[in-house]
């Protein structure tokens, strides 16, 4: 497998940088204390291209690999998680669903504006009552006519009150369990779509995160994306791709906080020399280091894989585990090197140990994870596939 990066690659990598630090890191930390979801920085990802790296170029994207937009979550999580996961929920979640699943008008009328960030938006899937078990939800969506009606709350969406085009599962067949469930387009405005009470949440607080709730909302129904009951599948596939995102996204944070200790060990002085001297931290730094390289060669293969069309599956979630797993220990190794002053709002590692924690919740738990990855494993005849 090739590890190393392509020209095309490096310089998506390097123009975010360049962006990065101009535009977001300087305002991060304000943004997070004034929970301000940043729409004018969306506006200028999508006028940059990196919204739409690997979507087709009929609908304004570049085109790309799974691997560039894998470089472009990790960068933005590098510089602000909030950014980097509402980016996530709009690119991966929403578009990725329309893009993956739709028919193509319904491409070609939502993905040019999705794309170049003139739109935000939303994938309505988790419930108050159905979270890692999807198949549960509540959310019905009933055919009248020509027209379905959708009734029902979505909980924990994030881009949920600033979005524009929200992709939302509904139970259109509750005799069929999983398999009556369907996916439809709404966009903002449509009567009876609102949010409920603000959510306020551990980190991440400049993405927005809200309840959506649909009471009798009306939409045509050409804005079912695909064959009936087929809203599970697809969110299925949907996430599958998303955890490649989201090991990104780890690697991002984990790799800012792990910047932040290697930083301060080296100026930071006691007993007369850097602590950076002192074994109990190197060990610290190189552990951050190895997880972080071992965690991007994982979601390097999921990528590759993926764009291989072959299955991807279980590397996917492997990623997303260690890479989850990683951000949390990583940032947490961060605050303790940096002492007392890691455990304030000074310093910016505070803010990653909070944000990281929604890494092994979000897009699938760890636990979740564990399961599909030995269910994968213990099936007949793996062994033989080695």
């Amino acid at each position: 497998m090739e590890m190393e990066l392509s020209e095309e690659h490096r310089r998506i990598r390097d123009t975010l940088a360049s962006f990065a630090e101009r535009e977001i890191r300087p305002f991060a930390a304000k943004w997070e204390r004034e929970e301000k979801f940043p729409r004018e920085i969306f506006e200028k990802l999508g006028e940059l291209g990196f919204l739409g790296v690997s979507f087709p170029e009929r609908f304004g994207g570049a085109g790309a690999d799974t691997l560039s937009q894998v470089i472009v979550m990790e960068g933005l999580a590098r510089y602000d998680g909030s950014v980097a996961l509402s980016c996530a929920a709009h690119v991966s979640l929403a578009s990725g669903h329309i893009n993956g699943f739709a028919a193509e008008e319904q491409k070609r009328l939502y993905l040019p504006s999705l794309i170049a960030g003139k739109k935000v938006g939303a994938w309505c899937l988790t419930e108050p009552g159905s979270g890692s078990d999807a198949a549960a939800m509540r959310t019905r969506a009933t055919l009248k006519g020509s027209d379905y009606v959708i009734n029902g709350t979505k909980m924990f969406i994030t881009n949920g009150s600033v979005a524009d085009v929200y992709v939302v599962t509904a139970v259109e067949d509750p005799s069929r369990g999983k398999n009556g469930i369907s996916a439809f387009i709404v966009e903002r405005g449509t009567k009876g779509l609102s949010n409920g009470r603000k959510i306020e949440k551990l980190g991440l607080r400049a993405s927005d995160t809200a309840e959506v709730i649909f009471d009798n909302v009306t939409v045509p129904a050409s804005n079912r994306i695909g064959p009936s009951g087929e809203g599970y599948r697809q969110a299925v596939k949907v996430l599958e791709a998303g955890r490649i995102g989201i090991a990104a996204f780890s690697i991002g944070l984990a790799r800012a906080a792990f910047e932040a200790a290697v930083s301060y060990a080296r100026e930071r002085k006691q007993f007369g020399r850097p602590i950076g001297e002192f074994q109990a931290i190197q060990w610290m730094i190189a552990d951050m280091a190895t997880r972080i390289d071992a965690s991007w060669l994982l979601t390097i293969r999921a990528a590759r894989l993926k764009d291989a069309g072959m299955p991807y599956g279980r590397e996917a979630s492997m990623a997303k585990l260690f890479a989850s797993e990683t951000a949390v220990w990583a940032t947490e190794r961060a605050v303790q090197i940096h002492g007392g002053y890691g455990y304030i709002a000074e310093y910016n590692v505070e803010r990653y140990m909070r944000d990281a924690k929604l890494t092994e919740i979000g897009e699938g738990t760890s636990e979740v994870q564990r399961m599909i990855i030995a269910k994968s494993l213990l099936k007949e005849g793996y062994l033989r596939e080695l």
